[in-house]
């Protein structure tokens, strides 16, 4: 991840709200610097109001795409030749794509074919083909600080407790697994060489279990020895 440096951000307006924006951005910080945010939309459209107001704060750019044809979606073709234009440009390093719109799959996995990672942001309602294509996917809900705000899709998730981590079976077998994968001959795994396996090979992201950090979920779940050496957590499978 330290190598990623840019990052080209574009926005599907017509399909994700605009009140987590301040959340992905600082999510992204993580990965680099989001250099591009460009925003595609109708502006004449009033529903987007709210996004227009994000825009000059955050120095994002508007992409403006003409509703040409009655329940022709103009701005998914749009963004994908937007995305293809920076691909071909080689001047950004990982894509961030904030949309729940499936259609976006084949570009995300073109984008891969490339050898750039692809950070999806997007509400629960988001198809799940979109979601494992992406690595990671946020739901953009657990992103909103203000949960007094409505919003369109549910509120955010609670933050899962041990049993409840413990019942997903999916999770449970990710994290024993990249332990395993990433394990030194002592059986301990570094933090960040786990975090490594499972964004290459998963759309996990803690967040969506309600924990800034993987290391806060795994204090939680409780299925691993914790070892610190200096700064640096090493991990190993209490099972073993």
């Amino acid at each position: 991840m330290s190598s990623i440096h840019k990052i080209a951000l574009l926005i599907d307006c017509d399909n994700v709200s605009y009140k987590s924006i301040e959340g992905v951005l600082q999510e992204l910080a993580k990965y680099g610097t989001v250099n591009v945010r460009h925003a595609h939309g109708d502006w004449n459209n009033p529903s987007l109001a709210g996004w227009i107001e994000k825009l000059h704060p955050h120095a994002i750019r508007p992409m403006q795409q003409f509703a040409y044809t009655k329940g022709k979606n103009a701005t998914d073709s749009a963004m994908i030749i937007d995305a293809m234009d920076l691909l071909y440009s080689k001047n950004v390093d990982a894509f961030a794509l904030m949309t729940s719109d499936s259609d976006f799959t084949p570009l995300v996995m073109r984008i891969l074919e490339s050898g750039l990672p692809v950070y999806g942001f997007g509400e629960k309602k988001t198809p799940q083909a979109f979601v494992d294509a992406c690595s990671p996917f946020i739901y953009i809900e657990n992103l909103i600080e203000d949960e007094s705000e409505e919003v369109d899709a549910p509120q955010a998730s609670h933050k899962k407790n041990r049993k409840e981590l413990r019942g997903d079976s999916g999770l449970v077998n990710l994290l024993r697994t990249a332990v395993e994968q990433t394990s030194d001959d002592d059986g301990f795994a570094h933090l960040s060489m786990v975090a490594n396996y499972i964004s290459n090979n998963s759309s996990f992201s803690s967040v969506n279990y309600g924990y800034k950090k993987l290391g806060d979920l795994i204090r939680v779940i409780d299925l691993f020895e914790i070892e610190m050496r200096h700064t640096a957590m090493y991990i190993k499978d209490k099972r073993s």
